[in-house]
């Protein structure tokens, strides 16, 4: 399947800002089965972008904008093709569990079954593992399947009921958050009974005549869900919001211990300004000759709010409230 993607967010100030720095976090993977085959990010007010590859291999792109500005926008558009994946069984040789402790013993994705910020353990956290008995039992892969259809089955998606810094004891105390809470509780689970478990932001397509009743996130916004690794499977995705294995409709963008490590973008500048945001994403279906995916609606995230928190709290506030759509 091949899609274009749009991601558009709108910054405007109150008042000037100036020295704008960010990093973005936007361009799709190319890896094993998905290719992106062409990415452009265009920036407003117009500046120099330079791009990187971090540690994990998310191409970041980054810039600067010296002068002072009243608004600040982010075009992305990008073509991807995301082939199937190879079909899943419904459950592993129990075996497995001791080749993957055999696979750690090594250091081997280490940082992927410590904790990080936002998966740390909780007395919630245990409290909900005791109540479900989630341990080691059956083979990794079944028990992967009943956490993600369990996460699922028990916290209602509700859009913009947590923050940026939003713990996992939020939405373990309400039963109810959205697709990165889920992804933090899942990824903490996993790394409790020491298997390694990494977050993955990106973007979801939904096929409108059959995924009405399936997807409860909503398709004008990016996507969160995790891998995990399992022996002789390498790293499977699994979307706990909807209950599904990632498949070729999960368009990955970068992968991280958390989302700490993989905002869509995250900056600073020198101001006291507040800001009003506007976001929107688009993913469509490729067709041939290619043209362009329609230009997504704009919609309003934040309005005017107290910037006392800090340039840099601000911004990655209002780019957590995007994927959490």
């Amino acid at each position: 399947m091949q899609y274009v993607i749009r991601h558009i967010t709108q910054f405007t100030y109150d008042s000037p800002i100036r020295e704008s720095r960010m990093e973005v976090r936007m361009c799709p993977r190319t890896e094993s089965e998905q290719q992106c085959y062409s990415f452009e990010l265009t920036v407003s007010p117009r500046v120099q972008v330079f791009s990187y590859q971090d540690y994990m291999g998310n191409t970041v792109h980054h810039f600067d904008i010296p002068g002072v500005h009243d608004a600040l926008s982010l075009t992305s558009r990008a073509l991807v093709e995301v082939r199937p994946r190879d079909h899943l069984p419904e459950c592993v040789d129990p075996g497995l569990w001791a080749e993957m402790d055999r696979i750690m013993a090594g250091d081997e994705h280490l940082e992927m079954v410590l904790p990080s910020a936002f998966t740390q353990p909780t007395p919630r956290l245990i409290d909900f593992r005791t109540a479900f008995s989630i341990h080691r039992r059956d083979d990794p892969l079944s028990l992967l399947r009943e956490l993600n259809a369990l996460i699922y089955r028990e916290f209602e998606y509700s859009p913009q009921s947590t923050h940026v810094n939003s713990p996992i004891d939020d939405a373990l105390t309400h039963r109810s958050g959205v697709c990165q809470d889920f992804a933090h509780i899942f990824i903490a689970l996993a790394r409790q009974l020491y298997i390694p478990c990494r977050y993955v932001s990106g973007y979801l397509f939904h096929r409108p005549e059959t995924d009405l009743a399936h997807n409860r996130s909503a398709e004008d916004g990016s996507h969160a869900w995790v891998e995990a690794y399992i022996p002789g499977l390498d790293w499977i995705g699994f979307d706990p919001t909807n209950n599904t294995l990632a498949d070729d409709r999960h368009i990955r963008v970068a992968i991280g211990r958390d989302y700490a490590d993989v905002p869509p973008a995250r900056g600073v500048f020198k101001g006291s300004a507040k800001s009003i945001l506007r976001v929107g994403v688009s993913v469509a279906q490729a067709r041939f000759p290619v043209h362009d995916a329609a230009m997504p609606e704009l919609a309003l995230v934040s309005q005017p709010g107290d910037p006392a928190g800090g340039a840099a709290a601000l911004l990655e506030l209002h780019h957590q409230q995007q994927q959490q759509q």
